[in-house]
C-alpha cells in the first residue's frame, strides 16, 4: 500500500455483505483523494484488540456497525454530543491526542429524507417503531427538525418509556405500545430488525393514512416486509434503508476528510449493485 494512502475501514461481526468499501472508494475517486478501505469481521471478545492492531497499522478512521457500537463509545475519548446521546458509535477518528467517537446514523437518516425523498419533517407527526440501538441514534436528529410530535412504539412499554424521557428534554416526544396508536401519522419509520427476518411489526393498519410515507432503515434487492405491508395498508410513498447508508457514509467520511461529498451519484451506483 503507497505510503500516502490513508487506511480507514469497517469492523463488526459479520462485515462480509457490507457495500461500505464501495461507497467511500466512490466518495474518495469523487474528491481526487486516495485511501484504503478494508473489512473486519472482528470474533466476539476480541474488538479492543482488533482496533488496537489496525491503530497499529496506521488506521486513521473506523466505522462500526453491529454488534460493536457500544463497545466503540465505551473506548472513544471524545465522543460527541450525538453519540452521546445515543450511547453509541459508528464513526471512530484517531488525531494524534483524541480517539472521536461519532453517531452518524440519525443525521443520515434525516438527509436522507429530506434531500433525498423531499419527505418534510417540520410540524409534522412522526412515528418510530422500535426503541433499540437504530432508534436511540435517530431520536436526537429526529427532534431537531422540528416535528409537531415524536411517538416511539414499541411492542412492550419499558423500552420506549425510558428511551422517550431520555429525550424528554430535546423536543415533543413520547412513548407507546403498538396496540394504543392513534391514526394517522404523517412518517412512520421502522427501526427494528424484523425485515431482516421477513417480518412486520404488530402495527395497527389505522397508523398508515392516504398521506402517510413509509421507511425502513433496513433495505435489500426487494422491498422489505414492512415496505410490502405499508404498501398494502395504502402508503402514500415507501422507502428502504439504503439511502441512510449512503448518508451516514458521508458523515463519517466528513469527519475523516473535511469535505463532504456528493451522494447523489453514489447512492444511484449502490442502488444499481442491489439490483
Amino acid at each position: 500500500m503507497p505510503e500516502e494512502t490513508d487506511l480507514y475501514g469497517l469492523i463488526g461481526h459479520p462485515v462480509e455483505h457490507s457495500r461500505s468499501p464501495l461507497i467511500h472508494r466512490l466518495f474518495a475517486e469523487q474528491i481526487g483523494q486516495l485511501i484504503d478501505y478494508v473489512l473486519i469481521d472482528a470474533a466476539p471478545g476480541s474488538f479492543d484488540e482488533t482496533v488496537a492492531a489496525f491503530r497499529e497499522r496506521g488506521g486513521r478512521g473506523l466505522n462500526v456497525t453491529l454488534p460493536y457500537k457500544g463497545n466503540a463509545f465505551r473506548i472513544c475519548t471524545h465522543p460527541t454530543l450525538r453519540a452521546t446521546q445515543a450511547r453509541a458509535v459508528n464513526t471512530l477518528a484517531w488525531t494524534p491526542a483524541q480517539l472521536i467517537g461519532d453517531n452518524t446514523d440519525g443525521a443520515g437518516l434525516v438527509a436522507d429524507l429530506r434531500e433525498n425523498l423531499g419527505v418534510e419533517l417540520q410540524n409534522r407527526r412522526l412515528l418510530l417503531v422500535g426503541a433499540g440501538g437504530a432508534a436511540r441514534g435517530a431520536v436526537g436528529p429526529l427532534l431537531e427538525a422540528k416535528p409537531a410530535e415524536l411517538v416511539i412504539a414499541n411492542r412492550t412499554a419499558d423500552r420506549a418509556v425510558s428511551l422517550a424521557q431520555a429525550f424528554a428534554p430535546d423536543g415533543p416526544v413520547r412513548a407507546e405500545v403498538f396496540e394504543d396508536l392513534e391514526p394517522s401519522f404523517d412518517l412512520v419509520i421502522n427501526a427494528t430488525s424484523a425485515s431482516l427476518s421477513g417480518h412486520v411489526p404488530d402495527l395497527p393498519s389505522a397508523i398508515v393514512g392516504p398521506t402517510t410515507f413509509c421507511y425502513d432503515m433496513m433495505y435489500g434487492r426487494h422491498p422489505t416486509a414492512f415496505l410490502k405491508w405499508a404498501t398494502a395498508m395504502g402508503a402514500a410513498g415507501c422507502a428502504d434503508g439504503i439511502g441512510m447508508l449512503v448518508e451516514q457514509a458521508a458523515e463519517s467520511f466528513l469527519l475523516w476528510r473535511h469535505v463532504r461529498p456528493d451522494t447523489a451519484p453514489v447512492l444511484e451506483k449502490i442502488r444499481q449493485s442491489l439490483s
